[in-house]
């Protein structure tokens, strides 16, 4: 077993890969920026090192600064978190190359799944149901033109290295293809320094649904059912939940197994996500492989019993999975809320600043995940969320209904959250009979 493991993240996931250490017997090293040093997480970390200025360029994306500060901690392994560097398959190759085991992925995986146009292929030799699109990268506009008339309007231009939404247009007719051709190129060349895009049938009112898988290095790979990921507004999720309200079983296997089979060709260990679109018919097609832990991870650990970062620790150490497929058994329903230090109701302005007085939500089938406390100041520079509330309850109307308690109990008073935003979703006709889709909170939530 690892002696010691730095965490090379921030906030509410840095405190959960410690808390996972310390179950372990695990020693830990916490590195953070100027503007973290009252973070939560410090305080429960056996080392701190302080890696560079608040700009996440000059500290969580530094490199050479994490590889100094695992080198003079003496560790043995490296978890990445989610975001910042933990898709970063040049990370990954540094840190094997210093000889120290990157948690997650290997560098091949994080490189081919993590290319969408790649993974696409990788689907399709999996056997694994890909929206109809471009066979590959879509290089000019006659091209991107002759496609989308083949495959018929309204299409979706998709950045190759693309997330979150960015370098991405959807197009109803040629003038709108054109413009948003060069759109997204232009911005994936300037989010990800790759213009490469592709091209796929647009869906209407489609479901985001994904599968959590875990494998090993000994050839196992078990996924863990499914976490309904719809609510999203500008493509980044708010709301997650498992089971998917309006999946049937015999769909859900087969989504199961598409991802397990997607995995084995991929030669993929760790813990990844599987991201489908359901459309109205509830059928699925690929979307892409996120090669890391998911903020939404919780959810599963939820309704499955499971422990997904101990499990990710534990094969990066070569040990087998422990446990087997037919070990998973779903239970319940869970849902987590993203509460983000933004303002819901002028156009979620983001909201940093002193939280004078907090109480966080308790009692039974609640958890809060959070790195913030009664006289932390939420910094500008990074992401806005401030905490996970993550609710689990026997039926999905029980889940609703303490959610609604839990949110009322949670006091963050000095800045603005999303927390009234989700109490006003869960009244929502639509929403508490399941009837929803990625559209959702544009349509009904966001001012115009």
């Amino acid at each position: 077993m690892f002696h010691r493991i730095l965490v090379a993240n921030r906030g509410e996931i840095a405190l959960r890969i410690l808390r996972a250490c310390k179950d372990l017997g695990i020693e830990t090293v916490a590195v953070y920026s100027e503007a973290d040093r009252d973070s939560l997480h410090l305080r429960y970390a056996d080392e701190t090192i302080c890696i560079g200025p608040a700009a996440s360029t000059d500290s969580y994306l530094n490199i050479p600064a994490i590889i100094a500060a695992a080198e003079i901690a003496d560790v043995e392994a490296i978890h990445p978190g989610y975001g910042f560097l933990s898709e970063n398959a040049h990370f990954a190759e540094v840190c094997q190359s210093c000889n120290i085991k990157f948690i997650g992925p290997s560098v091949s995986a994080i490189t081919e799944c993590g290319d969408k146009v790649a993974a696409k292929e990788l689907a399709k030799k999996a056997d694994v149901p890909c929206v109809p699109g471009s066979d590959g990268p879509v290089e000019n506009e006659q091209d991107a033109l002759r496609i989308a008339r083949e495959i018929g309007f309204p299409v979706l231009v998709k950045a190759a290295a693309g997330g979150g939404g960015r370098g991405m247009r959807v197009a109803h007719n040629d003038p709108s293809l054109v413009t948003g051709f060069h759109a997204a190129r232009a911005e994936a060349q300037a989010c990800f320094n790759n213009p490469t895009v592709y091209i796929e049938k647009f869906v209407n009112k489609p479901r985001h649904v994904e599968i959590q898988i875990v494998a090993d290095t000994h050839g196992n790979v078990v996924h863990l059912g499914e976490r309904d990921c719809s609510l999203q507004r500008r493509h980044q999720k708010l709301l997650e939940e498992s089971p998917c309200p309006v999946l049937d079983e015999a769909t859900r296997q087969k989504m199961g197994e598409a991802a397990v089979r997607l995995a084995k060709v991929a030669n993929y260990y760790s813990a990844g996500t599987v991201e489908f679109i359901l459309d109205q018919d509830n059928n699925f097609y690929f979307i892409e492989i996120n090669t890391r832990i998911q903020v939404e991870h919780p959810v599963t650990e939820a309704v499955t019993n499971r422990d997904l970062i101990r499990e990710m620790i534990l094969i990066a150490d070569g040990e087998p999975l422990s446990f087997r497929q037919e070990d998973v058994v779903m239970s319940g329903h869970a849902i987590e809320f993203r509460i983000n230090a933004e303002d819901p109701d002028h156009n979620f302005k983001p909201s940093p600043g002193l939280i004078k007085s907090f109480v966080a939500p308790a009692g039974p089938g609640v958890r809060w995940d959070s790195h913030v406390y009664q006289g932390y100041t939420v910094p500008p520079h990074y992401d806005s969320m401030v905490g996970k509330l993550i609710i689990h309850q026997p039926t999905r109307a029980q889940a609703i209904a303490v959610a609604k308690r839990a949110l009322g109990e949670l006091q963050m008073d000095g800045i603005a959250t999303t927390a009234p935003l989700f109490l006003r979703i869960l009244e929502h006709s639509d929403f508490c009979n399941g009837d929803i889709d990625t559209g959702f909170i544009d349509r009904y939530f966001t001012p115009r």
